[in-house]
C-alpha cells in the first residue's frame, strides 16, 4: 500500500496512520507476549500468540514519507532484503576485538595481548551469533544480582577456582552469587560498610565508581542499593566469562584491562576508583597505571586498594610472597601517591584509601620531578598510548575551589547544569540548549512508551545508548530498575562524555566501525539516535547492525531514530536478521523527515533449524 506523499490529501494520510497504529498494536502485542514469557525460552509462547493474533494487516504495510517531491515514494519491498545466516556454533561467545586466538599473537608485556585487537575487514564475520542451547530470559533485577541461569553462561571453572572465596556457586540450573569476593569473604555489604566509614558512600556525593579487575562485579552489584553506579572491567582471561557473568547479573561491565593504551573514559569522570586484589602492578612503569587512575578520578575523588601489598607485615606468609618484595611494592605505591598529591585517609587491615586533592593549590609538596602531561586534551584517549605523566588540574581562582567545578549530590546532579556546560567548556552547548535537550528527550521517551509499553516495566535491565549526546535519554529513563551504558562515538561532532559523568551517569568512548568490548547477548534494549547518519561515510551499516545483533539478547528490543531514507535501508537489513520491525512517524507528525524504527530480535538458539526468517 505505497502511496505518494502530498500536502493536500488528509484522508490518504489518515488511512495510512490507521494502518500503522493497527499494525503496531499487533506487533507490540506479540512483543509483550514474548517478553512477558519470563524465564522460559519464549518462542513457544510467541508461537501460540501468533496463531491467535490476526497480523495479516501487517503483510504489505509500507511507510509513506509525506515529503512530496523531496523524497518521493519509498519502496520498502522485503524482496530485496539480504538474508544473514547463523554463524557456526563455536562462535556462541565470540568477542571480535578480544578474540583469544588473535590475542595470543600479541606481546604479553604490559598486558598488550589482552587489549583491543580487532579483526581486519576481510576477517569480519557476516553472520548472526547464536545463543547457546537452552538460553532463557535473565531473572529481573534484583533477583538477577544473585542468580544467573546456567544455560546462559555454561562455565563452571570459577565455581571450582574460587570455591573458597564465595564468588559463585553452581546450584542445579542456576549459578548463585553469594556476594562474596577474595577480599570480602563476609560479603560485599560488610566490605562496603567498612569503606563507608571513610568514604561518603550513600549520601549521593559518591555516585560514579570504577572497579578495575572486577571479577564477577559483586562490589558493583551491591553498590546499587547505595545509589552508586559502578563501571566494572576485567580482561577476557583464563577465568571464563567474568564480565559475561557481571552483565548477566545486570551489572555494568566491559571487557578491558590496564595495559598500554588509555582507558576509554574522560578525565575527571569517577567519584571513586577501586581495586580489590585486582593483580595490577601499581608501582610498575613509573607509576603509569596510578597516573591513569588519577586522570579519570575527579578532584576530591577516592582511590581504594585492598589486598596485596597492604598490611604485608601480617599477610606475607599467607600470600606466599617474600616480605621484602611486598614491602618494596607498597613503598612504590606510597611514593607515587605522594607524587600525585593524594592524601592517605585510611589504612586498616588489608584496605587502604587515598583521596585526590580538590585542586593544585594543595599540591605544593608534589615532587619537583613529576612529569606533567603535555597533551591539551586529556579526553583524547581512543587507542592513545598511556603515559607516565600527571594530568594537570583545571585552573581555579581560590584555594578551596574544586577544580573543574563542584558537583551536587545525586540525584540532584542528574538535572542540574553540569559544570562543564556552566563554564562554557563544551563548544556549542549552552545552559539553555542543555535544558532544551532534557525536555526533548523526555518528550521522545514518552512517545517511545506509547509504542513499546514495557520500557520501564523491569523487563529491560541493561540498556545502551549508542550515541548518547548529553545523556538526556538516560536521564529521562532514570529508574532503579535499569542502568544505561552511554556510548560516545569517537567521531561525534562534540565530546560530551565528561558532561554525562557529571550528571551521575556512566559511559564509554567507542568507534562503531569496530565491535564493542562485551560478550554477545549482554543488552536488553539498545537505543541509537542518528548513528547511521553519523557513520554514513565511515563504515557499512551492515557491520554496525550485525554488532547490534551480537550484543542484543534474544527477544531484546531496538529503537533507531534517524532520517527516513536511512532507516528504510536499515529496515531492509534488519528483515534478514531475524528481527521483527516496525517504523513509525516522528511524534510531531508525518511531515518530519526523522522517523523511528522499532525492532525485536527473535528467539533462536544454536542447533535449531536455523534458516533465517524473512518475515
Amino acid at each position: 500500500m505505497a502511496t505518494k506523499g502530498n500536502s493536500g490529501d488528509n484522508r490518504t494520510r489518515n488511512s495510512v496512520s490507521i494502518f500503522i497504529v493497527a499494525g503496531l498494536c499487533c506487533f507490540f502485542y506479540l512483543l509483550g507476549a514474548w517478553q512477558r514469557s519470563g524465564f522460559g525460552k519464549g518462542d513457544s509462547i510467541a508461537l501460540e500468540i501468533t496463531k491467535k493474533a490476526d497480523c495479516s494487516i501487517l503483510s504489505n504495510l509500507n511507510i509513506e514519507t509525506n515529503h512530496g517531491d523531496e523524497a518521493g515514494t519509498i519502496d520498502d519491498s522485503e524482496s530485496e532484503s539480504k538474508v544473514f545466516e547463523p554463524c557456526d556454533d563455536r562462535y556462541i561467545d565470540y568477542t571480535p576485538c578480544q578474540d583469544q586466538m588473535r590475542a595470543m599473537t600479541f606481546p604479553r608485556e604490559n598486558m598488550n595481548y589482552r587489549e583491543r585487537h580487532c579483526p581486519p575487514e576481510e576477517e569480519k564475520l557476516h553472520c548472526l551469533v547464536p545463543a547457546p542451547k537452552g538460553y532463557v530470559t535473565p531473572f529481573p533485577w534484583p533477583k538477577s544480582r544473585d542468580y544467573v541461569p546456567f544455560a546462559n553462561a555454561p562455565y563452571k571453572s570459577l565455581t571450582v577456582e574460587k570455591a573458597v572465596q564465595n564468588w559463585i556457586q553452581y546450584e542445579g540450573s542456576v549459578f548463585r552469587f553469594p556476594g562474596g569476593g577474595t577480599q570480602f569473604p563476609h560479603g560485599a555489604d560488610a566490605y562496603i560498610d567498612e569503606l563507608a566509614s571513610v568514604i561518603p558512600v550513600g549520601n549521593g556525593m559518591v555516585r560514579t565508581a570504577l572497579d578495575t579487575g572486577c571479577g564477577v562485579a559483586s562490589w558493583g552489584a551491591y553498590l546499587f542499593k547505595r545509589n552508586v553506579l559502578a563501571m566494572s572491567f576485567a580482561p577476557r582471561d583464563s577465568h571464563e566469562a567474568q564480565v559475561q557473568f557481571a552483565l548477566e547479573r545486570g551489572v555494568p561491565a566491559v571487557i578491558g584491562v590496564l595495559g598500554t593504551i588509555k582507558l576509554p573514559y574522560p578525565s575527571r569522570a569517577f567519584d571513586m576508583a577501586h581495586c580489590s586484589r585486582c593483580l595490577i602492578p601499581w608501582g610498575a612503569n613509573d607509576g603509569m597505571y596510578m597516573m591513569e587512575v588519577d586522570r579519570v578520578l575527579r578532584p576530591g575523588g577516592y582511590w581504594v586498594l585492598s589486598g596485596p601489598p597492604i598490611n604485608w607485615r601480617t599477610n606475607y606468609q599467607a600470600w606466599q610472597r617474600p616480605k621484602e618484595e611486598l614491602e618494596e611494592e607498597q613503598r612504590k605505591i606510597e611514593e607515587i601517591a605522594k607524587l600525585l598529591c593524594w592524601e592517605k585517609k585510611h589504612e586498616k587491615g588489608e584496605i587502604a584509601v587515598w583521596r585526590k586533592r580538590v585542586n593544585k593549590e594543595y599540591c605544593s609538596e608534589r615532587d619537583s620531578g613529576a612529569a606533567m602531561c603535555e597533551s591539551t586534551n586529556a579526553n583524547d584517549v581512543w587507542y592513545k598510548k598511556m603515559e607516565a605523566c600527571v594530568t594537570p588540574y583545571p585552573e581555579t581562582s581560590s584555594p578551596d575551589e574544586v577544580a573543574g567545578g563542584e558537583l551536587k549530590a545525586f540525584p540532584e546532579r542528574l538535572h542540574d547544569v553540569p559544570p562543564r556546560i556552566a563554564s562554557e567548556s563544551v563548544s556549542g552547548v549552552s545552559v539553555e540548549s542543555f535544558q532544551d535537550d532534557n525536555k526533548l528527550w523526555k518528550k521522545h521517551l514518552k512517545a517511545y512508551k506509547r509504542v513499546n509499553k514495557i520500557i520501564d516495566s523491569g523487563r529491560y535491565r541493561n540498556i545502551m545508548d549508542m550515541n548518547a549526546g548529553l545523556g538526556s535519554f538516560a536521564a529521562a529513563i532514570d529508574s532503579p530498575k535499569v542502568w544505561v551504558m552511554n556510548v560516545m562515538p569517537t567521531i561525534a561532532e562534540r565530546d560530551t562524555l565528561g558532561v554525562i559523568y557529571e550528571r551521575g551517569l556512566i559511559g564509554i568512548y567507542h568507534d562503531w566501525c569496530e565491535a564493542f568490548s562485551t560478550y554477545p547477548r549482554t543488552y536488553d534494549l539498545i537505543h541509537a539516535n542518528g548513528v547511521f547518519s553519523l557513520y554514513k561515510d565511515k563504515c557499512n551499516a551492515e557491520d554496525i547492525l550485525l554488532e547490534v545483533d551480537r550484543i542484543l539478547r534474544p527477544e531484546g528490543a531496538v529503537i533507531f531514530r534517524d532520517q527516513v531514507d536511512v532507516l528504510v535501508k536499515v529496515k531492509r537489513f534488519a528483515t534478514g536478521m531475524r528481527w521483527n520491525t516496525k517504523m513509525v512517524d516522528h511524534e510531531d507528525g508525518p511531515l518530519v523527515p526523522e522517523k523511528v524504527l522499532f525492532a525485536v530480535k527473535q528467539y533462536w538458539v544454536a542447533g535449531q533449524n536455523n534458516s533465517t526468517s524473512s518475515r
